[in-house]
């Protein structure tokens, strides 16, 4: 029994199927077949049931599973642990960041952290609110970019910037030329808002509901961009994070009024027990420098 083997048997596990496993792997199907043949002969059990039409796991690949995936993280952290001893500020990390910020973020903040950590490679892994705290709680991630707080145990949060939202309507809308708008002027407004699992819908649903507009649930949006097109089109209103205006779209963007007005918090987050401390602060700061050496809009 070898790491490779653990590696293939949790490949087809979490794909259920050993083709789609195999090339998960970058090897041959009977090669991972074979593999995972001769791990059920030395462990003693049948770890998967088979058919033409499934895999499944058995009662005792469940259990088994579960702990190869402990294992390999294990020796993932072990490797983590090395490099950071080699090069405390180096290495490979694991950054994730949510879909409403990774493509408006990114750009300003890429060229700090590489002069900054000009000896870390990052890799960047961009999905939801959830999902990415799930790959940082299992070790998948180093550390992610997110709306805070999280509610989580044993992760340490940090705040990089406060973002503004925008009211964007479109250009022909009787509010276009207004300079500023106060937020009981969303008062029964129509407001175009992202699909489930994006925290930005939850975020904007809250403010709407705080200020009695209601949810226009003609569309949905999948992405932020999406939702520009759509506002650009007159179908709707929307609440636009600042990072994420634009000029030259059919979309006018209107400020609130109060000076502490509807917004939202991003910062990154990264488990209390990461040995990468260092670089952590080194990045947390980079990130920060990043996002403040902006022009204001």
């Amino acid at each position: 029994m070898n790491l490779r083997d653990l590696k293939y048997l949790v490949a087809v596990a979490e794909h259920r199927h050993f083709g789609r496993a195999a090339d998960a792997c970058f090897v041959s199907q009977p090669t991972l077949s074979t593999q995972v043949k001769k791990l059920e002969e030395t462990l003693g059990v049948v770890l998967f049931e088979r058919s033409r039409r499934q895999v499944m796991l058995t009662p005792a690949g469940h259990s088994i599973v579960a702990q190869a995936g402990v294992v390999l993280r294990n020796v993932n952290e072990l490797v983590r642990i090395a490099d950071g001893h080699r090069d405390p500020l180096g290495g490979n990390f694991r950054l994730g960041i949510i879909p409403t910020v990774a493509p408006y973020l990114l750009p300003l903040v890429l060229a700090p952290v590489r002069r900054a950590l000009p000896n870390l490679r990052i890799q960047l892994f961009e999905g939801q609110t959830a999902n990415i705290m799930a790959q940082l709680q299992e070790g998948e991630l180093d550390a992610v970019v997110l709306a805070l707080p999280v509610q989580e145990d044993e992760v340490v949060q940090r705040p990089l910037f406060e973002e503004p939202f925008y009211f964007a309507v479109p250009s022909s809308h009787p509010k276009a030329g207004r300079k500023a708008i106060r937020e009981a002027e969303l008062d029964q407004e129509q407001v175009l808002l992202l699909e489930d699992g994006h925290c930005l819908r939850d975020q904007a649903l809250e403010i709407c509901k705080s200020r009695n507009a209601v949810e226009n649930t003609s569309f949905r949006a999948t992405s932020i961009e999406t939702l520009r097109q759509l506002v650009a089109a007159g179908v709707g209103v929307t609440l636009m994070p600042e990072l994420a205006v634009t000029k030259g779209t059919g979309v006018c963007y209107i400020p609130f009024s109060s000076r502490k007005g509807p917004h939202r918090v991003i910062g990154i987050c990264w488990r209390s027990s990461s040995p990468r401390t260092a670089v952590l602060r080194e990045l947390t700061e980079a990130l920060q420098q990043g996002v403040a050496g902006r022009g204001r809009r």
